[in-house]
């Protein structure tokens, strides 16, 4: 089952995705996800120039020495775009070899461990009144999780916040947007929004929080503590993670659940987090962390130290990683939650796709391989956009941590 060809697809239906497609001599195709959030053409680039004539004339069902390979063969390694490049070979290799076997990906993985797989959508309003009000709606369309985040009385704009109904985008096209940010309004204002919040729906929705890695450890302690009283499932990405190390001082002083992991790109960037036990919940993807195959690694090392996965899937993602996600997650014993910020109606024109939503839960279908496709010529309809996610300086003008 060789490998005959294999091309990179970018296009922008809403926003941008770079989608890698394998064909074997066999006429099977599979598809894997490579975006990477305003530097998309840096991992298309790397496919189209330095993976894939690699690939031609591998045979496509020995995907594990070819993970292998891709990353020990290259004296550099590591890092978002070889990790995402090597992810979407991977993803696209399990994708065909469902597809030879005529069987969904999860039974390759052990089969299922649960019969859906729980996901969390995204609430967020102007003020705490109008999160309320997107809370609501995502109860009613019968999420049992959901992020809460709200604008910041004193800030113009806030990241994470969207711009009307769902879904949106937090990327926006040409020169990063610059946001302004006051760690102090924030950190008085958050208890206030989850104490509205567990005041309206009382105590059985699962509600979290994202503080986008910008609190320092004391901080985030002084958070996580006085969130405590509304037992959050978790707060995310409470500091900037490269400094591991800076979660014992958040443990040693909140009970509230931690999660963090959706920029780290390999085991290693999370192996000190997991073997002391400083997170509840990595949250590593399919295309960032170098495709099912390390995601999963990364899953055994985190169950044997009582850590459970809760995949990034923000709408930077592919229903194609998505996909892929459902089928880890589906089969993954210690699976906690999956985010689930659904696209666009034209993105799932362009990637049609067979997992679906029910009673607050997704799965991924039956369809042999991962159950998605692509519409090659309606995606030419919609070409490369360039855009960014915004950045942030602290009100004196300084850069402030991401």
């Amino acid at each position: 089952m060789r490998i005959t060809d294999a091309k990179v697809i970018v296009c922008s239906p809403g926003r941008n995705f770079v989608t890698l497609k394998i064909i074997t001599e066999d006429g099977v195709h599979g598809l894997g996800d490579a975006t990477l959030n305003g530097r998309e053409l840096a991992v298309a680039s790397y496919l189209t120039d330095h993976v894939i004539p690699l690939l031609i004339g591998r045979d496509a069902r020995r995907i594990e020495d070819i993970w292998q390979y891709l990353y020990k063969g290259a004296y550099w390694r590591r890092g978002p775009v070889t990790m995402s490049a090597i992810g979407a070979v991977d993803t696209a290799l399990w994708d065909i070899k469902g597809k030879a076997l005529n069987t969904p990906v999860y039974q390759l993985l052990g089969g299922a461990s649960r019969d859906g797989v729980l996901v969390y959508g995204h609430a967020s309003g102007r003020d705490v009144e109008d999160t309320v009000t997107a809370v609501t709606e995502y109860l009613r369309l019968g999420y049992k999780a959901i992020r809460a985040q709200s604008g910041i009385p004193g800030l113009k704009s806030t990241y994470g916040v969207g711009h009307g109904k769902m879904p949106y985008e937090p990327a926006e096209l040409d020169a990063p947007p610059e946001n302004l940010w006051s760690t102090e309004l924030y950190l008085n204002f958050v208890p206030q929004l989850f104490a509205r919040l567990r005041r309206e729906f009382g105590e059985e929705v699962h509600l979290l929080h994202d503080a986008h890695h910008r609190l320092t450890p004391i901080e985030a302690a002084r958070l996580g503590k006085s969130l405590e009283p509304y037992h959050l499932f978790w707060l995310e990405d409470p500091v900037p993670a490269e400094l591991q190390e800076s979660f014992r001082l958040i443990r040693q002083l909140t009970t509230t659940p931690l999660a963090v992991g959706e920029v780290f790109n390999s085991i290693y960037d999370c192996q000190r987090l997991i073997e002391e036990q400083l997170i509840d919940y990595i949250r590593t993807t399919v295309v960032h962390a170098g495709g099912i195959s390390h995601l999963r690694k990364i899953a055994s090392l985190a169950e044997i130290h009582h850590v459970r996965t809760g995949p990034h899937g923000a709408t930077d993602l592919s229903p194609v990683c998505m996909a892929a996600a459902l089928h880890f997650d589906i089969s993954v014993h210690n699976f906690g939650i999956q985010e689930y910020m659904r696209h666009t109606d034209q993105t799932n024109r362009v990637f049609p796709h067979a997992y679906s939503f029910n009673e607050g839960m997704l799965h991924p279908g039956d369809k042999p391989g991962l159950g998605v496709d692509i519409d090659e010529s309606l995606a030419a309809q919609y070409p490369y956009r360039r855009a960014y996610l915004p950045v942030n300086r602290n009100l004196d003008g300084t850069m402030h941590s991401w």
